[in-house]
Order: structure tokens, then sequence, then C-alpha cells
């Protein structure tokens, strides 16, 4: 990062000043937030004084650019606003937003058939670039900007060479190219480009070494063989295809090897570069057959205070790369199961964005909806439809039933390290097709235990549980602020335990302290005490996935009717543990019937395996099953609560046994209690 005022360069100061410079100039004459600033300065090693830093950082920045200015001047670059900062400047003065601006405009001029201007652009573009983006810049953010724009500029360098074959300038591209695919040895593009930049030139014989080093690095490195146009243009290559020849056109049907129009119908919002194939006309139009797949980068961001789940992230993080130094294997996959608000999205995406760079050819996310409270359930047959719209397939080219897309969605995720988030998947029948072979990795999320994809796919299952107390005071610390939880101990801990410690509850009660600012902690606490309404306040209005009581009754709605009705039976069972032989008098039905329905339970995460026949109902989630008793028939309530007060207690459990808080709303068969 340099900075240059009335044609002297700034000295920008230490590295995280340089850093929060850094944010403030990728977003051009908009207020990023303090709040964003120490994310992306620290991400989440923030020290208690990060807010002072970045005050510090801007001051020594403002010195820097506005020297002049008085100190108490308010100045006109870097201006504080709206709880912020901006940096207001022409968005043209900064060297990324021209090579952004001036990419998108020669990818224009090349879709529009005018590839000499084009190539004229491109090389503006790349004439911006000084050396790697954001170097020696510490922070996350710095991080993640420095790998977007390098993955951008290869991306630009691959366009130009392209755009230059198509206008006959061979040797140019050949000189550019070889300096590249030294340093980006393992990017297939750059070597075909290459290759057929050699043939062109009449350097038969090293267009076909190149192939040969090429084959025998991925082999060493990967163990794995060239992809399909690689391994195609050699054959071409060997064979002398004619429409190699740049003086020829491309026949009907083979490859067009330079320029990235298609015809008939174009790739809409993807990178065409390299060969497209002309396919079967249909109604009289030719249409458009596959180009190479581009790198999709769909990840969500990180939660914001992600907290704790340091051993669950390391065994994860530990079994995708031991899976990916076996070569030959499937793909590593690895499910996160878990209750509802329990941080299993959270938890994924921290572990993708953490493996990112391990996945040079993208990271793919798809939304399951399993357990949406307001749309069915993705099939695979459409999950299959958004990705291969993400690799750049268009809707004439998409086949129609499910075994065809899956065909095609492997062939084209052959041999590429693509990374595959699907988040919350309801069976193994609707994830299996969208499996991938070789070097990708997937990571899926499902409230449902996978047994399936464990004993027929090899999956790595890994089960979440509530937060442990320290990690859930800890987030809230971060969300509501130190100085409002200082000398508050006691209340925290109260507040994490209403919560159950499940961090959606943790993150709800957390923004309703942040938005009453005058509202202290006792205050909150004492809100959230009261069984009878506690699931009205996790809840925020608008947001039907920021509900606990609406994600709840997402996973009963999957149950089977007897799990349900058992589900809903255990809302009059006020025990701490919930064991078979409970179940089976509470329902009135055999042991073995009532040992099948908790098991179902457990499987949907309704219910805690504490040990052999022995579960535990979450305090929240009892919560919610004593709002569903009373979908019960009374004289089933009635019959219910009958038979769970005999004369001895049965096995120890019911002995636990004591009228809920929540009574007042049995009221028809309270008096049971008395």
């Amino acid at each position: 990062m340099r900075i240059w005022s009335r044609d002297e360069e700034v000295v920008l100061g230490p590295p995280k000043q340089r850093a929060a410079l850094g944010v403030l100039a990728s977003r051009v004459n908009h207020v990023v937030s303090l709040e964003r600033m120490v994310d992306a300065v620290w991400g989440d090693a923030a020290p208690q004084t990060a807010v002072n830093g970045i005050h510090t950082y801007v001051a020594g920045l403002r010195r820097a650019l506005e020297p002049d200015r008085g100190p108490r001047e308010s100045g006109g670059v870097l201006v504080s606003a709206g709880g912020g900062y901006a940096l207001c400047m022409d968005p043209e003065a900064v060297d990324a937003e021209r090579f952004t601006r001036q990419h998108t405009e020669a990818r224009r001029l090349r879709a529009d058939g005018h590839p000499e201007r084009a190539g004229q652009v491109y090389e503006a573009a790349l004439a911006l670039w000084h050396g790697e983006a954001y170097a020696n810049v510490p922070g996350p953010f710095a991080d993640l900007e420095r790998t977007r724009l390098r993955e951008l500029r290869l991306t630009a360098i691959e366009e130009w060479a392209d755009t230059m074959l198509a206008v006959a300038r061979h040797t140019e591209t050949v000189a550019v190219l070889s300096d590249l695919v030294t340093r980006e040895p393992l990017r297939e593009r750059l070597r075909w480009l290459l290759m057929l930049a050699l043939y062109r030139c009449g350097r038969r014989a090293h267009a076909l070494g190149l192939y040969r080093e090429t084959r025998q690095l991925l082999h060493d490195e990967l163990g794995l063989e060239p992809g399909f146009e690689l391994r195609r243009l050699h054959e071409q290559i060997l064979g002398g295809h004619p429409d190699l020849d740049p003086r020829r056109p491309p026949s009907e049907g083979a490859a067009s090897l330079s320029g990235g129009t298609l015809t008939g119908n174009t790739l809409s919002g993807s990178s065409l570069t390299g060969s497209a194939l002309t396919g079967p006309r249909r109604d009289g139009h030719a249409v458009p057959a596959l180009a190479p797949a581009p790198r999709p980068a769909q990840l969500p961001p990180d939660a914001r205070g992600f907290t704790g789940r340091g051993e669950e992230l390391a065994r994860l993080r530990n079994f995708v790369t031991q899976e990916h130094a076996r070569p030959g294997t499937p793909a590593a996959l690895a499910v996160v199961e878990g209750g509802a608000g329990v941080g299993k999205t959270a938890l994924a995406l921290r572990l993708a964005h953490r493996l990112s760079e391990d996945y040079p050819d993208g990271q793919l996310f798809v939304d399951l909806r399993g357990t949406s409270p307001e749309q069915q359930p993705l099939s695979a047959r459409a999950a299959l439809a958004q990705v291969l719209r993400s690799l750049g397939v268009p809707d004439a080219r998409m086949p129609d039933d499910l075994t065809g897309r899956t065909s095609l969605y492997r062939s084209l995720l052959h041999g590429r390290r693509v990374l595959l988030v699907l988040d919350d998947a309801l069976d193994a029948e609707q994830v299996r097709p969208l499996l991938p072979r070789g070097p990708a990795g997937v990571l899926i999320t499902s409230r449902r235990r996978q047994y399936g994809l464990a004993a027929r796919d090899g999956a790595y299952r890994i089960g979440l549980a509530p937060l442990p107390q320290d990690d859930a005071l800890e987030l809230l610390t971060y969300l509501i602020g130190e100085p409002r939880l200082t000398g508050r101990q006691d209340s925290a801990v109260r507040l994490a335990q209403l919560c159950g410690c499940l961090p959606l509850a943790l993150r709800i009660a957390a923004e309703g302290m942040v938005a009453k600012p005058r509202l202290s902690l006792d205050e909150l606490v004492d809100d959230h005490a009261a069984e009878h309404n506690r699931l009205d306040r996790f809840a925020v209005e608008g947001d039907v996935a920021a509900s606990l009581r609406i994600a709840f009754a997402a996973s009963l709605r999957l149950l089977p009717a007897d799990a349900a009705h058992l589900f809903r039976l255990l809302g009059l069972y006020a025990g701490t543990r919930v064991t078979v032989p409970v179940a089976a008098v509470l329902s009135g039905k055999s042991p073995a019937w009532a040992a099948r329905q908790l098991e179902v339970l457990a499987d949907h995460h309704l219910l805690e395996d504490v040990g052999r026949d022995s579960y535990r109902l979450h305090s929240l989630i009892r919560l919610y099953a004593a709002e569903c008793a009373d979908e019960e028939p009374l004289e089933d309530r009635t019959a219910a609560l009958a038979r769970m007060l005999p004369a001895e207690p049965l096995d120890g459990a019911i002995s636990e046994m004591q009228p809920p808080e929540s009574s007042c709303r049995l009221s028809p068969v309270g008096h049971l209690f008395e």
C-alpha cells in the first residue's frame, strides 16, 4: 500500500495503521463502522483497547493525509460520520478501483467483438499492478483482499492472453505467460493458454514438452492427471488439428480456441475465457455449450464474535487435511450436526474461510432449506441447477433429469479443488447427488444425525452441544461490551444459563441489550427469568431466522407422528432426566415403542443422549415442549399425568418431578400436581 498527496509519497505509519487505511480505501466515500474496522484489523484477536487503537490510527492517518489541517478542524479527506469513518476522495484515485472498472470494460469490449480495443484496456488495467496487493499489511481483511485481488489479477491475465491469441499476437503472449507459469505452476488454465500460444508460434515440440512437464508436476504434487481441456488440446496438437490454426475459422461443433463469444447465446455473468463449444441447434438457433467453469466465491461472511469451538475446528481441519493427503480418494466429507441455534452454520463457515486457500478453484454455498420455516426443502435436482449455474452452465444446456445433472456436475468438478458448503441438509438422499469426487471438500450442516452419509459415503460426523459456560460468557462480553458487564459476573452467568448457552439465544439476548443502552444487565436477566414467556424474548421482530420458537417448530414438523406425540407429552414432565420407563409410562406404550421414539427425538436433536436409555431435554426445548403439550387432547394429557403419579416412583426418574412454573398453561389438569 502506497499513497501520494500533491505528487509526494506519504509515510503511512505502522502496519495496523496501514491496515485501517486499507479498509477505508476499499470503501471510498462510504462510512465504515468502528466495529467493522476492529474486525478487519484484528479479527478474533481484538484487544480490549481495539476501539481506542482505531481512533489513534485514524488520528495518525489524518496527520499524514492532511498535514495542514488544524488540530480542531474536521478535515475533508478522512471524516467522522455515523459511528465510523469515511475516506472521501475520487474513486479513480484508488488503483484497485480503477483496475476493477477497467477489467469490467475490457470484458465488455471483448464480448461485443472488439478484441483489439479490449486488449488495450486489459493492458492498461494490468499496468496498475506493482507487486502484491496489501503486501505486509496485517489483519483478516487484508488477508481476504490480498487473495481476492490476486485471483482477479490472474483471471485478467488469462483473459488478456486469450484476447491476444484471438488477434494473432502469439509471441507477446508466450513472453508473458512463460514467466507467469513458473510462479503459478499448478494453474492449468495458464498452461493451456501457453501451450496454444507456443503451437501457434511454430513451437510444436515446446508445446508438447510443456504438457509432459505439466502432467509430471500434477502427478508429483497432487496425484492427479491433467484436466479435460489440457488433455484435449494435447491430442489436437499431436494430430495437427486444423482448428488450432489461427488463420482458419473453427468448424461447426468444434472448439472456439480464442475469444469469448458464443454462437447464438452467451453466458451472462460468467468469464468466458478459453474454449466454448457450439452445441446442437434447437429451433434453428445454436445452443451454447459449456465454457470452462468460473471460480465461484460464495461463502457468506463469518459470524461476528465467533467464540469457542476450538476442539471441533481442529478435529474437522485435521480430518480434511488427512483426507486430501491420500490421492485418489473421494472428496473429504464432514458433517456438523446439532440442534436449532447451536451454531452449526457459524462453525462450518469459520472452517470454510480458514480452508479457502486450500481450494483455489472456488467455494460454493448452498442453503438446502432442510428446516426452513417458510420454504420447502430444496430438492437435489434444484440444488444441482443452482450449483451448475454458478459453474457457468446456461439453462439451455442444463439436463432436465437428476442423473444428467449429477453427471454434468461431477464432470465439471473433476480434478478441481473446490470447497462445497451444504447448509441445513435434510437427509442423505438430498445430499448424495451433490457429492463430487477427487480433491474437492464438502462441509454439511444438519439438525439430523446423518448415519447414512457416514456408513456409505465415509462422512466424518461431529456433533455440537451448547457452548461451555465460559465460552458463552465470552460471547456475551464481545456482543454487549465489557464495560456493561463489569462487576456483573453473577448476572452474566445467570443470563447465559437462561439462554441455555445456545449461541442463537445468546446473540438475541445481547442484541436486546445493545439496542437499549440504558437497560442494565440485571433488568435484562429479570426480563428473561419468567418461564411462561421466556421464549417470547428469543425472537427478533420481522426475522423468522432469529426466533427460537420458530426454529424448534421447524424441527418438530419433521418428526414422524409417534415421535411428535411423545415430544408433546414430554412437555407435561418436569424432570431433568428422561428414561425409557418414564417415556413408556407417560405415553402408555411399551418400553420398546418408547425407546424407538426417544431415539428418533435424539436423532433430530430435540433430546440430548446422556447415557444408555437416558436422555435430557434442553431447558429451552423443555419450555417449547410444554407449550406444545396444550395441543394434545385434554383426556390424553389427564391420562398421561395420572400415569406419572404411581404409588412408587419408577426407576428413580419420576422422583425428580416438580411442578413446572408454566403449569398455569396446563390449568385443565393442573390440579393433579396439588
